[in-house]
């Protein structure tokens, strides 16, 4: 009697603990989100969720909602950006993002919430518990908490289904109604956010059968009508979840059948790609490692998250969980069969792993079971204090940055790369352009003090006009960081995407000259620069006008006031060159390649005029060159056939072909391939000229 009320406190005493510490979370999660910046994804998706209410405003005849060009937005559902818009919309609220904000928050704080439940369903509070604790040593997933309303909603639906869909399976007995609702939900919320939430419906079935194997092996008897009962019941579910999954999403209402579907195998093989840094090196990420997804998983996780897992994989065996072996089995099966499905299919990742964001609440229950357990079996005192001192070290790490940089918590890197200083220049890093917040407060404040009453354009690798919107002075204008000579601009908000690796890792970034630089966990992400002189700008557009003489004086004079800008010496080139000053415009390049070993345009512009000068050679080194760089770069394949054309004609066919590998529909190498072909093998030529042909 008396351990009988002893397990009873017990009981109640770790949920309290369990509800207090949810609370407190919540509270920290809320807190910090509140100087959260605007992510570029966050832009796009918010402009679309105008778009979508149109939509249902004008009965359907607004079409922009369908019409999303290469963005492809009409094939994610986003219900819960709509949502967040259409309650902007309803209470008249202005900080547009800042109500955005919060409603990302509060899907990070309900994925955690529904996590930390479906451990307890597992193996009591204490697991409920280490897993609210790893999440608030998580600042992968508490950073895409704060702006991130597409990733960690869907991670919301993909657990909570799956918590669902288990419980009610795994249950005997009479089948509760509200079991029903809480899994058409899941499934519904999760497809509309993306066509991928489809994956919980395949679940629910497979998982149907596997359980009905299950107690058949268990029982030796089995119920068919119970089953076929039940089966029918499923598929009532499933249809209902569909449906209801549509209610938000115009393009699958348009056809509610194949459109999702559509969808479905889109986003599996996605159409854009992009350049990132990976390992030291820039590259396109359909053609990163198969191992990307993986070691991103590995070096962004806490290392107490990934210690728990590598406990767990010595507790999880039948002779420990017994009859929740089933159970933890299929949750493993939802981690790791995604996982291991974007390796094999070499799916189009890019951005880290937060399109698989949707994981890391499994993993955090198995690694929150790994570490209680292990608590539970070791008998030595000595042994557990130490196990704890342990994690307490290891926590040490991603709780700094929670504490003095959680805005950039998504960027997040533990020790196995030296945390975030060590990713800088090897990994992309502040890839949504967080950092450009706190440079534009800086600005803000920084104008307000000089006094400035004139209209000053700011310039930004990405938009950056939310954050002057109370301040009518100021013009914000986006361009590459490269180009940054060619426009009108002021100042200068430099963020670290799309910079090169070798400028990041090398000290060439951020200039050394900004008036501002700011920095995350000790590494630049984001730079304010003042401009000195407008010199470049005004040649290139002598330059564009026709006015070379005058772009030459002008480059002259920029020049004098500004030598580390690779495309001032590249206009200058442009300009000598259409003066035929030939061997002044490759002194030029050779500059501008100083400066930037790899910077495009000055490469292939080197080549072109190296071809001009009868220096093959010298003109095959910089196609070459530019192509082992950019893979994409086409124009320098064809450029680099054309020199080998009359030397090596096999070779140059070879590098055609190697073009066509990447871009099979790249019009001028086809034609370029054919006429190679047109003299020695005419039956081969018409069959490239006439694919050619039928590219427009």
């Amino acid at each position: 009697m008396v351990m009988s009320h002893l397990l009873t406190m017990e009981h109640k005493r770790y949920k309290y603990i369990f509800v207090i510490s949810s609370i407190l979370l919540l509270a920290m999660m809320l807190y910090g989100s509140r100087k959260a910046g605007v992510g570029c994804d966050e832009v796009l998706h918010y402009n679309h969720s105008l778009n979508v209410l149109k939509y249902y405003e004008s009965g359907g005849k607004d079409r922009s909602a369908l019409e999303t060009g290469i963005s492809y937005l009409q094939y994610y559902g986003q219900s819960y950006d709509n949502i967040s818009t259409l309650l902007i919309k309803i209470f008249n609220i202005s900080n547009v993002y800042g109500f955005r904000h919060f409603m990302a928050t509060l899907s990070g704080w309900l994925t955690i919430l529904v996590t930390a439940l479906f451990a307890v369903w597992f193996s009591g509070w204490k697991t409920g518990i280490a897993v609210i604790a790893l999440f608030s040593l998580s600042p992968t997933f508490l950073g895409h908490s704060q702006n991130n309303l597409k990733d960690i909603p869907f991670a919301l639906g993909y657990i909570a289904g799956i918590f669902f869909i288990i419980r009610f399976l795994s249950s005997t007995g009479k089948i509760k109604i509200s079991n029903l609702i809480l899994i058409i939900l899941s499934i519904a919320f999760t497809i509309s956010i993306r066509a991928g939430g489809i994956l919980l419906i395949c679940y629910l079935f497979l998982f149907f059968v596997l359980y009905e194997l299950f107690y058949y092996v268990e029982y030796q008897k089995y119920n068919i009508k119970d089953a076929l009962k039940k089966a029918v019941i499923l598929i009532f579910v499933s249809v209902i979840a569909w449906f209801l999954s549509l209610f938000f999403w115009p393009y699958g209402l348009e056809n509610p059948v194949t459109n999702p579907i559509k969808a479905l195998a889109l986003m599996g093989n996605f159409p854009l790609t992009f350049r990132e840094i990976f390992e030291g090196m820039i590259e396109w990420t359909d053609y990163m490692p198969w191992y990307y997804v993986l070691k991103y998983i590995i070096i962004t996780i806490p290392l107490t998250v990934l210690t728990g897992l590598i406990f767990a994989v010595f507790y999880f065996r039948p002779a420990r969980i017994g009859r929740n072996y089933l159970n933890y089995l299929l949750l493993a099966f939802t981690v790791i069969f995604p996982l291991l499905y974007v390796i094999y299919t070499k799916a189009n990742l890019y951005s880290g792993w937060r399109q698989l964001l949707f994981l890391y609440p499994g993993i955090v229950i198995f690694s929150a079971t790994g570490i209680t357990e292990t608590m539970v079996k070791l008998k030595n005192k000595y042994l557990k204090y130490g196990l704890i001192f342990l994690l307490a070290i290891m926590a040490i790490h991603p709780f700094r940055l929670l504490l003095t940089d959680y805005q950039y918590a998504y960027i997040y890197f533990n020790q196995l790369v030296g945390g975030l200083k060590g990713a800088n220049g090897n990994y992309e890093t502040d890839y949504y352009f967080i950092g450009q917040r706190e440079a534009a407060e800086w600005l803000n404040s920084y104008l307000k003090k000089k006094g400035i009453k004139d209209t000053i354009i700011v310039g930004s690798n990405f938009s950056a006009g939310w954050y002057f919107r109370d301040n009518p002075l100021v013009k914000n204008i986006t361009f590459r960081n490269e180009e940054r000579s060619n426009y009108d601009w002021d100042f200068y908000l430099s963020t670290n995407r799309y910079i090169q690796p070798w400028r990041l890792k090398g000290g060439k970034w951020p200039p050394k000259d900004a008036l501002k630089i700011v920095y995350a966990d000790g590494a630049p992400v984001c730079a304010v620069i003042d401009r000195k002189s407008k010199d470049s700008y005004y040649g290139f557009r002598a330059l564009q006008e026709g006015r070379n003489m005058e772009a030459i004086s002008i480059f002259e004079k920029a020049l004098e006031k500004e030598r580390n800008d690779e495309m001032i010496f590249y206009n200058f080139a442009v300009a000598l060159n259409r003066e035929r000053d030939s061997l002044r415009a490759e002194a030029m390049l050779m500059a501008c390649l100083e400066i930037n070993p790899f910077f495009e345009p000055g490469l292939m512009y080197a080549g072109k005029i190296a071809v001009m000068r009868g220096d093959s050679l010298k003109a095959g080194d910089y196609f070459e060159k530019l192509i082992k760089y950019n893979r994409k770069y086409f124009e320098a394949y064809v450029a680099y056939a054309e020199v080998l054309i009359s030397q090596d004609i096999e070779k140059a066919r070879k590098i055609l072909k190697d073009c066509l590998k990447v871009n099979p529909a790249y019009k001028p190498a086809l034609i370029a391939l054919a006429d190679s072909y047109r003299e020695t093998d005419p039956a081969t030529a018409e069959r490239y000229r006439k694919i050619a042909e039928k590219i427009k």
